[in-house]
């Protein structure tokens, strides 16, 4: 029988999260302003000023965020200027997130530029999107690291 690690079950979420079909679509020739509130998948191609909650999102390359994200995945192709709160996050090349960040898992793929605070794998965390973060908890600012890919 075998045993489940955090690891298996981040997989487990990442995995469910990826096979959701796309519920909605905000297309690149919209763009709103206020509060976003939805369930299942959305996808952003377009611009939004106000902050979103919800379970799975995505914002394209073509899509900006002016707010700030809670979600039990975050998918960033495209440019966000606000705080992301998520069980998963994962930042994609050419993406630029300016906020602090506060993950449960997260990925970050060369070339994405990330501007902030970021906390990542923490206990209250993984346990629950909602919960307030202890003061005393280590943070790390981060720099951007050299790209592996560029040679010398």
């Amino acid at each position: 029988m075998a045993m489940f690690t955090k690891k298996d079950d981040v997989q487990e979420e990442i995995q469910k999260a990826e096979s959701e079909a796309i519920s909605s679509i905000i297309d690149k020739t919209m763009t709103i302003t206020g509060e976003i509130t939805f369930q299942g998948k959305t996808r952003i191609d377009g611009l939004i000023n106000g902050n979103i909650k919800g379970e799975h999102l995505i914002l394209s390359e073509t899509g900006k965020v002016t707010g700030d994200i809670t979600s039990s995945s975050f998918n960033c192709f495209g440019h966000l200027e606000g705080n992301v709160k998520a069980n998963i996050i994962t930042a994609r090349k050419n993406c630029s997130i300016h906020g602090r960040l506060e993950a449960g898992s997260l990925t970050v793929e060369p070339g994405a530029a990330l501007d902030g605070e970021i906390k990542a794998a923490t206990k209250d965390l993984v346990s629950g999107i909602g919960k307030k973060a202890a003061p005393s908890q280590q943070t790390a600012a981060v720099t951007p690291a050299a790209n592996p890919d560029k040679k010398k």
